[in-house]
C-alpha cells in the first residue's frame, strides 16, 4: 500500500528543520525548506551546541523521555552520518569532588567506573590528576557545522526545495511544520530562551578522543573534541534570550575549569567564542504541537542535536499513521 503523500513546508533551517526536511523528503513528500537568513546556520543556536549525543547523562536532570528518545537519536545519526563518533563519554571529578561524581552516578545508569589506571588507558592526557571517572559507553558525538553541511548536502540531494532569505509564511502547501525554535515563542506563549554559552579552541598539546565533563560544585564543564585539534568547551545555562559574546566571568570559569581537566589547554589558541539561546519550555521537554495544516517541532532545550532525527521520524509516522507519542505531542486546535 503506497504510503499518502503531502506538499510540505519546513519553517527553519537548524537542525531540527534539516532533520524534518530530509525524513520526509525520502517517505516521498515534497518539501519546501523555508530559512530566514540569507546565508545557512546564521542565526541558527544549532552552531553553538557542543553536539554531544548523549543521553545517559542527561539523567542527572532530565526526565526518562529525554533518555529513551535520545537512544534512537543517536541510532538515526550512527545511520545517517560517518561523522558521528560513537566511542562514549567520561565523566570525571577532581578529589575534593569526588561527592560530585558519587551523586552523578546515583543519578544516571548506563556507566561504569574507571579505575586511574583504566581512566588513564582511555584518555592518557588525564592519567594521575583523577581518582577515578564515570564511562557511558553508549553515548556519542559529532562537530555540529560539518553535520549541519552534511544535513543541507542530504537534503538538497533529496530534491528539497531551499529558499533562503524567506522568513514568511509559507502559502499553499498542504501542511507546515515549524521548526523556527525561538522565533516562534510569539504563537507559543510558554517557549522562553536558556542562553548557553562556549568556548572553541585549537591545541597541538592536548590529546581528547570523547567528551569528558568535569564536575564542579559551582561550574561543571564539558570538553567536546571536534578533530583537527579542535575543542568545544561549554558549561553554562543562563535563563536569557540573548546572543553573541560572552561575559568576562564565563570565560574566566570555563577556561579555568578546562585548564583544571588538562593543563595543556593553557597554550591552546581561542579560535572563537559565542552565544546561542536554545529554545525550552517550561518542563524542559520537547513538544510536537499538531493543529490544523501546522505543526509546531519545539523546546528542544539542550537537547537538539540528540533529539532533533527521532523528533522527525514521530513526525513522518504521524503524517502516515496517525501515531503519536504520549509524552511529546500535544493536540492543540486552537493554534492556527
Amino acid at each position: 500500500m503506497a504510503r499518502p503523500t503531502h506538499s510540505i513546508a519546513v519553517r527553519g533551517a537548524g537542525v531540527v528543520g534539516l532533520w524534518q526536511a530530509l525524513m520526509l523528503a525520502r517517505r516521498g513528500h515534497a518539501v519546501t525548506l523555508y530559512e530566514g537568513s540569507l546565508q545557512p546556520f546564521a542565526d541558527a543556536c544549532s552552531v553553538y551546541a557542543g553536539a554531544m549525543l548523549a543521553p545517559r547523562c542527561e539523567e542527572e536532570g532530565a526526565e526518562p523521555v529525554i533518555r529513551d528518545l535520545g537512544k534512537r537519536g543517536i541510532a538515526l545519526w550512527r545511520e545517517m552520518y560517518s561523522g558521528t563518533v560513537a566511542n562514549g563519554t567520561l565523566v570525571v571529578a577532581l578529589a575534593r569532588d569526588r561527592a560530585e561524581l558519587d551523586r552523578f552516578a546515583r543519578m544516571t545508569g548506563g556507566h561504569r567506573r574507571l579505575s586511574p589506571a583504566e581512566l588513564a588507558g582511555f584518555e592518557p592526557g588525564l592519567a594521575d590528576r583523577f581518582a577515578g571517572a564515570l564511562y557511558y559507553a553508549e553515548e556519542a558525538h559529532l562537530a555540529p557545522e560539518g553535520a549541519l553541511r552534511f544535513l543541507l548536502d542530504a537534503v538538497l540531494a533529496e530534491g528539497v526545495a531551499l529558499r533562503l532569505g524567506d522568513g514568511e509564511m509559507p502559502r499553499g502547501a498542504d501542511l507546515v511544520i515549524d521548526c523556527r525554535g525561538l522565533a516562534a515563542r510569539d504563537e507559543l506563549p510558554t517557549l522562553r530562551g536558556v542562553r548557553g554559552e562556549r568556548i572553541v579552541v585549537r591545541s597541538r598539546e592536548v590529546n581528547l578522543a570523547r567528551p569528558v565533563r568535569l564536575l564542579h560544585p559551582r561550574f561543571p564543564l564539558y570538553v567536546v573534541p571536534w578533530g583537527e585539534g579542535l575543542y568545544m568547551i561549554g558549561a553554562t545555562l543562563i535563563e536569557s534570550e540573548e546572543t553573541g559574546a560572552i561575559t568576562l566571568r564565563s570565560a574566566l570559569d570555563l577556561l579555568s575549569a578546562a585548564y583544571a581537566l588538562d593543563p595543556a589547554f593553557a597554550e591552546a589558541e581561542i579560535v572563537r567564542q559565542g552565544a546561542g539561546a536554545r529554545p525550552a519550555f517550561p518542563d524542559n521537554r520537547p513538544r510536537i504541537i499538531v493543529a490544523k495544516g501546522y505543526i509546531y517541532v519545539n523546546g528542544l532545550y539542550r537537547h537538539g542535536f540528540l533529539l532533533a532525527p527521532v523528533l522527525a521520524e514521530l513526525v513522518a509516522a504521524y503524517l502516515e499513521t496517525g501515531a503519536t507519542h504520549s509524552e511529546v505531542f500535544l493536540e492543540d486546535p486552537a493554534q492556527r
